[in-house]
C-alpha cells in the first residue's frame, strides 16, 4: 500500500498554482503541461522503486518480559536488521494492546546497509491478564521522499500482566532488615508468651514463674526459662469477593486490584511466619487454591490471580461460606475480602456465623474514599442537602451492620483501599500474638 507524503502534497500544490498562472497567461500553458508530465513521471518512478528488493522491510524482533507488573513502567525493545544494499529511511509503530499505555511511539530511523539498530519505548499496563502485541507497522520512505510504502510485520509477542509484585519485593527487603514499621506494621515480639516452644535460655527479669524449666534449672544450678514463639503451621484462607462492587475505583487502581495487592503482601508475611496460605473466590470466576506452605506458594498465587477480573454478579456470602466448608475441613483463619453495603446484614451475618462454626473469621471491607470526601463538601442548596442526607443515612446503616458484627464478636477491618494492606497485616499479626487461631 502506497501513501503520499507531505512532500508529494506540496508538489501537487505547486502544480496547481502553476496551473492557475498558466490559465492567466496562455503562453505558459505548454510549459505547465510539460511540467505535469515530468512530475507524473517522477512520481511513477519514485513509487516503482519502493517495490525493488533494496526497499524490502527490515527483519524485526520484539523483546519483552514474559510477565510484567500492573502500573509499572516496562521497556519494550525492537531490534531491526536491514539486509539491503542502500540506506533505508522508515517510520515504525508497534501495535501495542489496548490494555497498556505507551510512550515513545511512533519512531523514525534511518538504517544503513547491513546495519542493526535497537529501538526502545515504554509501556504501562493498566489491566491484569494475558495481553498480545500483534504486529509492527513499518512505513518505508521512497528515494525522493514522495511516497511511503506501508508494511505490517506479524511479530506476535504474548505476555502476562500480574499484580504489582514489586511491592512484595520491597516487603521482603523490609522484613529482612526488620523495618516493617516503615509501612506502619506494628510487629511486637513477646518473649515467652507464644504458643509453640522455641528454646531454653537463662532466666531474665520479668519472666514469669511458669516459664521456668525446673529440670534444666536443677541440672545447671541456675534458673533456666522456656521461651515460646507464635504458633506456626496454621492456615490462612482468603475468601475473595469477585462481584460488581469490587469494580469501584477511587484512583488508578480498582478496589479489586487494591485487594489483590494487599492479599499478596499478607501472603508473604504469613508464609514467612510458617503458615499455609490458600484462596477461594466467589460471585465470579471460581478459583480454588488449597493452603500451601513455602515461598513457592507466592508464584502459585500470582498464577491464580493475575487474570482474575471482577464480574457483574452480586455477592452471595452464604453460598461462598457453604462451599468453603465443604472444601476445607481443618480450622483456619478465613479472611473475607469484600465491600460491605447497608443491605448486606441479612445475608452476611448468617454466612459468617456458619463459617465461625469451624474457622476464625476476619472480615475486611473496603470503604469508598469518595464517601469521606463527599462528607466534607459544603451544603449550599436543596440538591446538596438531599445528597448529604442520603449519604449520612447510608453510612449510618453501614455502621449499624458493623456494630452488629462487633456485638457478635466478629473480627473486622473497615478501611479505604490505600490503608487496606497495613490494617490487614496488623490484624493478622495481632491474631497470631493473641493465640486466637
Amino acid at each position: 500500500m502506497l501513501i503520499p507524503t507531505r512532500r508529494f502534497l506540496l508538489l501537487l500544490l505547486l502544480l496547481a498554482l502553476s496551473g492557475l498562472v498558466a490559465s492567466l497567461w496562455t503562453h505558459m500553458t505548454m510549459l505547465w503541461q510539460g511540467g505535469v508530465m515530468a512530475v507524473t513521471l517522477v512520481l511513477l518512478i519514485d513509487a516503482s522503486l519502493l517495490f525493488f528488493p533494496r526497499y524490502a522491510p527490515p527483519q524485526l524482533t520484539r523483546t519483552l518480559q514474559g510477565s510484567i507488573p500492573l502500573g509499572i513502567k516496562q521497556e519494550v525493545s525492537l531490534q531491526l536488521t536491514h539486509t539491503g544494499s542502500g540506506s533505508l529511511a522508515l517510520e515504525l509503530f508497534d501495535h501495542f494492546p489496548t490494555q497498556v499505555e505507551a510512550t515513545g511511539m511512533p519512531v523514525s530511523v534511518t538504517l544503513k546497509p547491513c546495519q542493526t539498530a535497537t529501538l526502545a519505548y515504554t509501556v504501562i499496563a493498566r489491566e491484569r491478564g494475558k495481553i498480545l502485541f500483534p504486529r509492527v507497522q513499518v512505513r518505508i520512505h521512497s528515494w525522493l521522499g514522495l511516497w511511503l510504502r506501508n508494511h505490517y510485520l506479524p511479530v506476535k509477542t504474548k505476555t502476562r500482566v500480574y499484580p504489582n509484585f514489586a511491592a512484595v519485593s520491597h516487603m521482603a527487603l523490609l522484613a529482612t532488615d526488620n523495618r516493617l514499621s516503615q509501612l506502619g506494621i506494628m510487629k511486637k515480639r513477646r518473649r515467652g508468651e507464644g504458643q509453640d516452644f522455641h528454646q531454653l535460655r537463662e532466666y531474665r527479669d520479668g519472666d514469669s514463674l511458669r516459664q521456668i524449666d525446673w529440670k534444666a534449672t536443677s541440672r545447671s544450678r541456675k534458673f533456666i526459662s522456656r521461651e515460646y514463639q507464635d504458633e506456626r503451621d496454621q492456615e490462612v484462607i482468603f475468601l475473595l469477593d469477585c462481584g460488581h462492587r469490587m469494580t469501584a475505583r477511587d484512583d488508578e487502581l480498582s478496589h479489586f486490584d487494591h485487594t489483590l495487592n494487599a492479599m499478596l503482601l499478607l501472603s508473604y508475611v504469613a508464609l514467612k511466619q510458617g503458615d499455609s496460605v490458600g484462596l477461594a473466590t466467589f460471585s465470579g470466576t471460581p478459583r480454588w487454591l488449597a493452603p500451601r506452605k513455602g515461598q513457592q506458594t507466592m508464584q502459585s498465587l500470582l498464577n491464580t490471580l493475575y487474570d482474575l477480573q471482577p464480574s457483574a454478579e452480586s455477592p452471595d456470602y452464604t453460598q461462598a461460606a457453604t462451599e468453603l466448608l465443604i472444601r476445607h475441613k481443618k480450622r483456619a483463619l478465613v479472611i473475607l475480602l469484600t465491600n460491605i453495603r447497608d443491605e448486606d446484614s441479612e445475608d452476611l451475618l448468617p454466612a459468617i456465623q456458619l463459617l465461625k462454626k469451624r474457622h476464625l473469621v476476619l472480615l475486611a471491607s473496603l470503604r469508598e474514599a469518595a464517601l469521606d470526601e463527599a462528607l466534607g463538601q459544603p451544603v449550599e442548596g436543596l440538591s446538596d442537602a438531599i445528597r448529604s442526607a442520603a449519604l449520612h443515612r447510608y453510612l449510618q446503616q453501614r455502621a449499624s451492620t458493623f456494630e452488629t458484627l462487633l456485638n457478635q464478636r466478629v473480627l473486622n477491618v473497615d478501611v479505604i483501599p490505600d490503608e487496606l494492606t497495613v490494617e490487614l497485616i496488623n490484624a493478622y499479626l495481632t491474631i497470631k500474638r493473641s493465640g486466637l487461631l
